[in-house]
């Protein structure tokens, strides 16, 4: 009997390091800030401070993945987030819908612009990036259009308290939010782990004309990304409004950067090499920390771009790094002698 090839101890220790390491960065820096701002820091009102306003960067950035897990980018989920808030308040306050009707049509609205992204990358053959930037600037033209480039602003009788509560209320003595973020990684991890969907979309990522070769329909595939992604981004949108309350037209920008960072640092952690849901969360965590800890160090307006810029350069690196390393010490399928390898439908399927 053959005994199976013992794993190098540099190898283990480099895949628990690239598993666990972010998670252990995020609890380094809580230490440290913690013993540096010790009467402030370690709280419980500033946990829940961070945990509330790091729910909708982290929303966004689970978005994020699942085009990412295709190899394809959408960079119209800052815009999304903007016309999606708009369009909230825009049905609450001036055509008086119901609020969870309003939400609703927002989110299935939001999945549709998804797919329509997902049509044009992939059956007009324009790249992602040119696509979602061109989709993009036209929800800016509608955000512009519907709000008259002024703010929407509830009347005397304010929005109704059910729909302020999806963003106020606490459950467990935590922020509600923070459980949308749980739900979503949750939902984001069952999809792309354990259902046939998430395996076809990492094999589309990984290599196109393989996921041909083995009849995976990869631009319907893809355009369901697209989809499930805006549709993260309507329900980002829905929290903004029930946060900010009013509907601002110049919001969203600003949200698509820590998005990405989050997404692309997270390919690094608990997957290595590979988008995941829980990887993002982690990332996310890292990213909260760390700008919570200089924003109370005093640090200047101009740090919290600053520390978004250099952390997407080390995470798109570390990302490349990864996917590179995978490929040179990744596993051998061992066969005994005289076997041939299991032969695989050669049927196209790009449809």
């Amino acid at each position: 009997m053959t005994r199976p090839p013992r794993t190098p101890p540099g190898t283990v220790r480099g895949h628990v390091l690239g598993t666990y390491g972010l998670l252990a960065l995020t609890a380094l820096l809580f230490l440290v800030f913690s013993l540096a701002l010790p009467e402030t820091f370690p709280t419980v009102d500033n946990v829940s401070s961070i945990l509330s306003n790091q729910s909708i960067p982290a929303i966004l950035a689970l978005g994020a993945t699942l085009p990412i897990v295709t190899g394809r980018f959408d960079l119209s989920i800052g815009y999304g987030l903007g016309l999606a808030h708009v369009m909230v308040m825009q049905l609450i306050v001036n055509e008086a819908w119901p609020w969870p009707l309003a939400c609703l049509t927002v989110v299935l609205g939001g999945a549709v612009v998804g797919a329509l992204n997902g049509v044009i990358v992939e059956f007009a053959r324009i790249d992602s990036l040119i696509a979602t930037l061109g989709t993009g600037s036209i929800m800016y033209a509608f955000t512009g259009w519907i709000t008259d480039g002024t703010r929407i602003v509830p009347g005397p009788q304010g929005l109704p308290p059910g729909f302020t509560d999806v963003y106020d209320s606490r459950f467990l003595g935590l922020p509600l939010p923070a459980f949308y973020v749980l739900a979503v990684v949750v939902v984001l991890w069952l999809v792309l782990e354990r259902l046939p969907l998430g395996r076809y979309l990492y094999v589309i990522g990984s290599n196109p004309r393989a996921a041909g070769i083995l009849g995976i329909r990869t631009h319907r595939y893809s355009v369901y990304a697209f989809a499930g992604s805006s549709l993260v981004v309507g329900f980002a949108g829905v929290l903004l409004a029930a946060q900010q309350q009013t509907g601002n037209p110049s919001v969203g920008l600003d949200y698509l950067l820590p998005a990405f960072v989050g997404a692309l640092l997270g390919s690094t952690a608990i997957k290595p090499g590979r988008a995941n849901a829980w990887g993002t969360l982690v990332a996310v965590a890292v990213l909260a920390v760390g700008l919570a800890g200089i924003g109370q160090l005093g640090a200047q307006f101009w740090a919290t771009p600053l520390f978004n810029g250099a952390t997407l350069l080390i995470a798109v690196g570390l990302a490349g790094y990864s996917a590179r390393r995978r490929l040179r010490v990744g596993p051998r399928t061992i066969r005994p002698a005289g076997t041939q390898p299991p032969a695989g439908p050669v049927n196209g399927g790009t449809d």
